[in-house]
């Protein structure tokens, strides 16, 4: 503990400090410059990447692990890293053609969930290169590409980190290959769930395994998140090992509990995390759980959409009838929108389609309406971010 951490403890120990000191420190939707307990996967990222220290680029790699190993925290702190440490050194990038003295290495961290197609991943990385503003509509895909190319062939390489390939509503591995490989001084890291076996594409060179956290290294993380955000002495000990230990490896889910139980006791003007809060913020967390990265990154008017469900009644949920007509009388979109919305949200696993035993007017049980993701936590970020 450094001397600042012991001043703040002990400034917090001397009068009334609010349970959450920082939202952001315990959010499973947030990452960390430096991930707790991971560091030999660091070392083997590393090694992957090692090429860029001698000059070259490096191999095409896949990384690939379960939901909640931390893929997403390991490679996006490591390329923050390297975007600071090595982006715009005099590194000679060399390629099967020629080497370069006269360009600069950049690392640029790309987000399939927000940039799910060809224009908006040439977009992100176009945008990470250039300092004039990339625009995002009134030009189309091909142009983007071109300028790409044209930017890299100037001199630039650059190696992409592309997130949560092969989910419900992003790209898979062999879309990203397609797109990105033809590109000259550009090599590419993807990051996602399948198993390499089960991905139907041609694999990299490199594959690398993030496994599931260990429940002590889980335990070590949730107590890290939780000195950084919360009050001195806000959760005890038993408490995140309870979590740890049903979470089973997964940290999103186990930051969605840790983050749910101090909400819950913040909410009711506690100074500790109680065991009631523990088990209610567990019992919040669906298993298995859609991960809340993928709930906030979608369009506004789905988000919104999201946010009356999870407040709505049981009955007002019966059926996705029913869910739309409660949602429509709290939000400024058509019953026609939010049906559609409802039925698109349920295909890519975010609620789910709960058969009925009851019949429906045609003879149909109906089908009620659940969220697959962690409720009290979304409900939290999403009023945050809309300052309520």
């Amino acid at each position: 503990m450094d001397l600042a951490e012991r001043i703040r403890r002990r400034r917090e120990s001397s009068g009334d400090t609010p349970l959450i000191r920082d939202y952001d420190a315990i959010s499973p939707v947030s990452h960390v410059p430096d991930p707790t307990g991971r560091g030999p996967i660091l070392e083997r990222l590393l090694d992957a990447l090692d090429p860029v220290f001698d000059g070259d680029l490096p191999p095409e790699a896949y990384v690939w692990g379960p939901a909640g190993a931390g893929k997403s925290a390991v490679v996006t702190a490591l390329f923050d890293h390297l975007s600071t440490q090595v982006t715009g050194s005099s590194t000679v990038i060399h390629t099967a053609t020629r080497a370069s003295t006269g360009g600069d290495l950049a690392f640029v961290a790309v987000d399939a969930r927000t940039a799910d197609s060809p224009f908006g991943l040439y977009r992100t990385i176009l945008d990470a290169l250039v300092d004039e503003q990339v625009p995002a509509r009134g030009v189309g895909t091909d142009r983007l590409r071109d300028r790409l190319a044209r930017e890299l062939a100037g001199g630039r390489a650059v190696v992409v980190a592309v997130d949560h390939v092969g989910e419900p509503a992003t790209p898979d591995l062999a879309t990203v290959a397609d797109h990105l490989s033809p590109l000259s001084r550009l090599s590419w890291m993807a990051v996602g769930r399948p198993e390499p076996a089960a991905v139907e594409a041609s694999l990299p060179a490199e594959c690398i395994e993030i496994p599931a956290y260990r429940r002590h290294a889980l335990a070590d993380l949730l107590t890290s998140r939780a000195s950084a955000g919360l009050a001195d002495r806000a959760v005890e000990h038993e408490g995140v090992r309870e979590i740890a230990d049903w979470a089973d490896g997964d940290a999103h889910d186990a930051l969605a509990a840790l983050f749910g139980a101090a909400d819950r006791a913040a909410a009711a003007d506690r100074s500790r995390i109680h065991g009631e809060d523990t088990t209610a913020a567990i019992d919040d967390v669906p298993r298995p759980s859609c991960a809340l990265g993928r709930v906030v990154a979608l369009p506004e008017n789905r988000q919104r959409v999201c946010r009356v469900l999870v407040d709505l009644a049981d009955d007002e949920r019966a059926s996705v009838d029913a869910a739309t007509d409660a949602i429509t009388a709290r939000v400024d979109l058509s019953p026609g929108t939010i049906k559609r919305f409802l039925y698109e949200l349920a295909e890519t696993g975010i609620v789910e389609r709960v058969r009925s035993d009851a019949a429906g007017d045609h003879g149909r049980p109906p089908s009620r309406v659940e969220p697959r993701f962690p409720t009290a936590v979304f409900r939290r970020l999403y009023d945050r971010r809309a300052g309520n």
